[in-house]
């Protein structure tokens, strides 16, 4: 039986009441289902954008701690930075001035850290080309010049981080799928409920010659309707409800810029069809199941 065939109205309409509590319930969890799942959809996309952000701030850069006495670092500092200088794969080096290892520190220590009276290690910031370097070597090359120089490829830091972004990404993909499984059973309770209530009805259809496919139209045909009218409602909520939430600059980074972009934000409008065909498959087969149970 087709879809189209399905969905089109006929006689049998009459059979599924066309308000009382199964419309109200499936209207309502297609409806709240939906507003969920646009929120998981946009977690999942945001942390797929934020591991790349993250991906790409950290591949290309490394910094070196040079650790060395206060009479030797600035002539260190300048022996290292000449030697990153000369090797290949490096684009650029520089060391970081006293103000910018103080808003380093800053988000630890606050503003007024005396950052001149403390033993801290000078950092050099490394930027690679996109042939990249040679770790090992250049490790082996700073200790020979500066013993007190640590190379850190920030490798240590990316592979949690992407690890973190990967499980977010799955994490909303799956809620998305619980979500889907979630309507499916609460539409299948609400179509249950609308059949036993029209048993007496349907029994009437069988002795005037209706066949299933008949009956189980009229079913399909308003829960499927239903279904995408509270979806769309949940939809636009969902969308509303981003789009109320501060940018990643107001709320200082903590957000990640949850939310979506360009022409991601015709991802939620397919969210209501998504919920129509779990409406669609869910109705039909409990509508097949049910009337199975009345012969």
């Amino acid at each position: 039986m087709s879809l189209s065939r399905l969905l089109a109205p006929g006689p049998a309409d009459a059979v599924v009441p066309p308000s009382g509590h199964t419309a109200w319930l499936t209207l309502f969890t297609a409806g709240a289902m939906t507003f969920l799942a646009v929120f998981a959809l946009a977690l999942a996309l945001a942390s797929g954008r934020l591991a790349e952000r993250w991906a790409g701030a950290l591949e290309r850069t490394a910094t070196v701690r040079l650790s060395a006495p206060e009479d030797q670092i600035d002539r260190q500092v300048k022996a290292v930075l000449a030697l990153l200088s000369t090797t290949p794969g490096i684009a650029s080096a520089r060391a970081l001035d006293e103000e910018e290892q103080r808003k380093l520190l800053e988000p630890w220590f606050g503003p007024d850290l005396p950052v001149q009276a403390l033993p801290l290690p000078r950092l050099i910031e490394v930027v690679e080309d996109g042939a990249g370097y040679d770790a090992e070597g250049l490790r082996l090359r700073l200790t020979a010049e500066a013993p007190g120089a640590v190379l850190d490829d920030h490798a240590r830091w990316r592979r949690p981080l992407a690890v973190a972004a990967a499980r977010l990404v799955l994490l909303g993909w799956l809620s998305i799928g619980l979500i889907g499984l979630t309507m499916a059973a609460m539409i299948t309770l609400a179509a249950n409920a609308a059949l036993a209530a029209n048993a007496q009805v349907i029994r009437v259809l069988r002795l005037v010659g209706a066949r299933d496919s008949y009956i189980a139209r009229a079913f399909v045909r308003r829960f499927t309707l239903r279904a995408l009218a509270g979806a769309g409602v949940g939809a636009v909520a969902g969308m509303i409800g981003i789009a109320a939430l501060p940018g990643a600059e107001a709320a200082g980074g903590f957000l990640t810029g949850l939310g979506f972009q360009g022409a991601g934000w015709l991802l939620p409008l397919l969210l209501p069809f998504l919920a129509g065909g779990v409406a669609f498959a869910a109705t039909r087969a409990a509508a097949f199941r049910k009337l199975r149970e009345f012969h």
